[in-house]
């Protein structure tokens, strides 16, 4: 115990003050702000002015106060003849101009211009030309203002009632959306740090073996302490980067926009269940252990770090699979594939969750997953465990099927 103790320690210093390390989570700390604070970097270096806008109103229709400027679009209703306007056009004093009249019974709206609208500002424009055009066929019914007012802004009151009493339960809506944004992050979180951490702990022991390191380490530590300490240091690696980067997080959300977007974040935590987090929370964990368990054991079989990458691939596709599989069921959470992907143990942690959160599934079935997960982990550790014994101090050549069977044929 003491050995592995000191292994760990030194494995988790050692990792936690690399470069790579640093390099990565200022790399992670990067994109968080650039997300968090995109808004502010983008005036930085575009300058992008409101564009003019002029209306040329020919109806009856009160289109001032539908058409209120804002910080990207500067709206106004000047009285010129529309070749004046046209001219203006041209020489890029306005950048579109809408001409608004009545024909059979609707409005009629054409936008002019010389240079082309982006989308947004065309999506806007368009948008609330046809909120005027629901109001010039109100206004074409005669209705009072109160009348009108009732119909553009009445929202029916729907509540879900559910006859079969074992699901009567069911989630709300805002819960499914909360669940879906939480599976979501946990989802991509548990991906980039497989990927990260794989390719650390298994290019860490391929460079031990390469450069005969291993072997006279061995001398004096078990293999099993050995694989035990790379397997706990890497993750609780994982776990400090984790850390750093909620707190860094958390932080952002705290002293931006006077505390707005921390108060969405925690309106969408609100909705989540208790045992929903502790659901992401052991999902989370136990995938990225399972896959340290299984880069150990990859890094264990080569004979030099120039081959890491080459037995490392078949370990990467299968969460980049989970990953585009888990994208898929952000339309709908209640496919076929999302269910069969859900029991897999190298791909629940990505999609159970999702299914938890955005769907009413029977508590059974993530309890199955789970468990399936967990008996997952502990016999490919006690596999590993025993094959890493074997595999750490023998050398071969070929693909990873034939350094498997070399080292089964030498060691048996």
């Amino acid at each position: 115990m003491r050995k592995f103790s000191i292994l760990l320690k030194q494995l988790y210093f050692q990792k936690i003050r690399s470069k790579t390390f640093i390099l990565m989570t200022l790399l992670y700390i990067g994109i968080i702000t650039v997300v968090m604070f995109w808004s502010d970097i983008k005036a930085i270096f575009v300058d992008e002015e409101a564009i003019e806008v002029a209306i040329v109103n020919e109806t009856a229709v009160d289109l001032e106060p539908i058409f209120a400027s804002s910080e990207d679009v500067n709206y106004s209703f000047p009285n010129s003849e529309m070749e004046a306007l046209y001219e203006q056009l041209k020489e890029e004093k306005l950048d579109a101009v809408i001409h608004v009249t009545e024909e059979n019974n609707n409005l009629n709206a054409d936008i002019a211009t010389y240079t082309p609208l982006k989308l947004n500002d065309q999506s806007a424009i368009s948008s609330l030309l046809q909120y005027a055009g629901k109001i010039y066929g109100i206004g074409q019914l005669n209705l009072t203002a109160q009348e009108a007012d009732q119909i553009l802004n009445s929202e029916p009151i729907i509540t879900m009632t559910n006859l079969n009493e074992e699901v009567a339960d069911g989630k709300s809506e805002d819960q499914k959306e909360a669940g879906m944004f939480a599976s979501y992050v946990a989802g991509i979180v548990i991906y980039f740090f497989i990927m990260a951490f794989l390719s650390m702990i298994t290019t860490d022991v391929a460079n031990e073996k390469g450069s005969r390191a291993l072997e006279m380490l061995l001398v004096s530590v078990k293999p099993s302490n050995h694989l035990q300490s790379k397997i706990f240091g890497v993750f609780l690696v994982a776990l400090t980067q984790i850390g750093i980067i909620i707190a860094v997080l958390f932080a952002y959300l705290g002293f931006t926009d006077s505390g707005e977007k921390l108060e969405f974040v925690q309106s969408t935590i609100n909705e989540l269940s208790f045992g929903f987090v502790l659901y992401i929370l052991g999902f989370l964990f136990l995938t990225i252990f399972l896959y340290l368990i299984i880069g150990a054991l990859f890094g264990s079989l080569v004979s030099k770090p120039e081959e890491a990458s080459q037995v490392m691939t078949p370990a990467i596709m299968i969460p980049l699979i989970g990953f585009y599989v888990m994208l898929s069921g952000m339309g709908n959470p209640d496919t076929l594939l999302i269910k069969v992907f859900s029991y897999i143990p190298l791909t629940s942690g990505m999609v159970m969750p999702m299914r938890i959160g955005a769907t009413d599934i029977s508590p059974i079935e993530p309890i199955l997953s789970i468990v399936v997960l967990i008996t997952t982990v502990v016999v490919v550790y006690m596999l590993s465990l025993s094959f890493y014994k074997r595999s750490v101090l023998t050398y071969s050549s070929g693909g990873i099927i034939q350094k498997i069977k070399t080292v089964l044929k030498v060691t048996t």
